[in-house]
């Protein structure tokens, strides 16, 4: 697989691994409104405070073959996460996850609770009003989250390169290939890349910011 394919693959698993996380912590943080949500809500954007090489170093000594978790899959099951795409995936993840969260808690807090508590009075349970009147009103703000995780994740490379090392052809994403053509004084190849990810990232941006816009002028 190629770079680009590469990258998005682990983007993509990275914004899928987030999203159903995402959504089960906003509404908890705004809809149920849990005991604590204060530091449930500083702990979301805890990632985003740090910088990603201590995210990859937390993640390298939980996930290692030394490692708590990482540690028990190798012996039960014989798996190494470390050093392959899904952990540079999951990397992604959690650098990503407080862009999408947060989108995501303000889309699901724009909804009407009045309509919530009328389904409520009708029998309907907590998550059937869920799953059929908040996320169905949130889904232009869940979409635009899901995008600006999406584009985070591809441009992601702190934590990746602790975790996943970068390992041509298995590890090696958009941002550390251009790293390594720097690095390599490669200027040509180095621009070529950076114009691919721009162009990503700009694409991105702008169906973020168009669901954004019909969403406001839904609301208006």
């Amino acid at each position: 697989m190629g770079i680009l394919g590469l990258t998005v693959q682990i983007a993509v698993v990275g914004t899928a691994i987030n999203l159903p996380i995402a959504l089960g912590v906003s509404w908890l943080i705004v809809k149920r409104r849990i005991p604590g949500r204060l530091v449930f809500d500083a702990l979301v954007s805890l990632p985003l405070a740090v910088p990603p090489v201590v995210v990859g170093y937390a993640l390298l000594l939980l996930l290692g073959n030394r490692g708590p978790v990482g540690g028990l899959l190798n012996r039960l099951l014989g798996v190494e996460l470390v050093f392959t795409w899904f952990i540079a995936a999951l990397a992604a993840a959690v650098v990503s996850f407080p862009l999408m969260a947060r989108a995501v808690m303000v889309a699901m807090g724009g909804v009407d609770e009045h309509l919530e508590m009328a389904a409520r009075s009708l029998g309907a349970g907590a998550m059937r009003v869920f799953f059929t009147i908040t996320v169905p009103l949130a889904y232009r703000g869940i979409l635009a989250g899901v995008l600006l995780g999406f584009v985070r994740a591809i441009s992601e490379f702190g934590a990746t390169i602790v975790v996943a090392g970068n390992i041509p052809g298995k590890t090696q994403t958009l941002p550390l290939a251009i790293y390594s053509e720097v690095l390599l004084g490669d200027d040509a190849m180095a621009i070529r890349l950076i114009a691919v990810s721009v162009g990503l990232a700009v694409v991105t941006l702008l169906v973020h910011n168009w669901l954004l816009d019909r969403a406001a002028r839904t609301d208006g």
